[in-house]
């Protein structure tokens, strides 16, 4: 056998340092991270905002958030099973939901903010960038933070970016990783009828058909909800545009009193009273004496009063 060459040695343990938790867990590329929140000295620890995007089984997350010197501090939100309480009850996880969620999102920042940029309303799946008014506050910026999600033509991703700029944010980005966006060469090229398409449930819509027309019983078991609602591929365009105007009607919809939520574990409306919580004071030996004395005293008393009466 020939010379093996000893790499991970004694010396290399003892300089071995492990790197942080939550990419030992694989969850934050901070490689990303660092340049995403790293701000300029001359800026005076002004925010740098983040769209952060996250997608889960069951739910869709956007989020705005600002990296503090402790701490990630929370701006705004938009999940989205809320989007309950604006007609879509199912389908929470496609394109055109995570554009809602990405709309629902954009409203409630310039509501916060007292912004007056309705972004774009008439939705075409054309590129949109809103522009800065010559007088007042400019529209809000955010970049972009996709964690460790591939930004892959068509992903998910795209469509909270989207549904966010039309809602009226800034969120530096092109039209090259949308659904439809193909490259020829070095160029590439849009196809806004096909985005359009993902946004309102196009694609899922012409699933549905072709199931129902290949294997009804397959498609009643996978789309049951949706035929107890009395839902079919013909009425989802209509249903999101119904959606889209009430987000932007009313943003900030509050919950109802029998919405189950996520967990769906509600019953009824949420108990809020206050309830008040005395905090224990530690007793003194000399406290703690007299209290025993008491009770002795109170012992003997009632001995003596029971031996009068008998």
């Amino acid at each position: 056998m020939g010379f093996v060459k000893v790499i991970k040695n004694k010396a290399y343990f003892k300089r071995y340092q492990v790197k942080f938790r939550r990419r030992r867990e694989c969850k934050t590329d901070y490689y990303a991270r660092q340049r995403l929140i790293v701000q300029d000295k001359n800026k005076y620890k002004t925010p740098k905002y983040r769209l952060v995007v996250r997608f889960t089984n069951r739910d869709v997350i956007a989020q705005i958030i600002a990296a503090d010197l402790t701490h990630d501090v929370v701006l705004a939100s938009a999940y989205s099973h809320e989007l309950n309480r604006y007609g879509i009850k199912y389908g929470l996880t496609n394109y055109a939901a995570a554009y809602c969620t990405g709309l629902l999102l954009a409203r409630r920042v310039n509501k916060k903010f007292n912004l007056e940029y309705e972004g774009s309303v008439e939705v075409s799946g054309e590129d949109f960038h809103v522009e800065a008014a010559d007088e007042g506050a400019k529209p809000f910026k955010a970049l972009l933070d996709v964690g460790l999600k591939r930004t892959t033509t068509g992903s998910r991703l795209f469509g909270v970016v989207k549904g966010a700029c039309d809602g009226g944010l800034d969120v530096p980005h092109n039209d090259h990783r949308f659904p439809g966006s193909k490259r020829e060469g070095g160029e590439w090229s849009a196809d806004p009828e096909t985005h359009r398409k993902y946004i309102f449930g196009g694609h899922v819509a012409d699933f549905m058909k072709q199931l129902k027309e290949d294997d009804e019983e397959a498609y009643n078991r996978q789309f049951s909800r949706f035929v107890a609602s009395g839902i079919d591929g013909d009425k989802l365009e209509a249903l999101y545009t119904k959606a889209h105007a009430a987000i932007r009607a009313d943003p900030v919809k509050k919950r109802e009193d029998k919405e189950l939520g996520y967990f769906l574990a509600r019953t009824g409306k949420k108990d809020t009273e206050k309830k008040s919580w005395r905090k224990q004071t530690k007793i003194s030996r000399g406290t703690r004496r007299h209290n025993v004395l008491n009770k002795l005293r109170y012992r003997k008393f009632k001995l003596a009063e029971a031996q009068a009466s008998a």
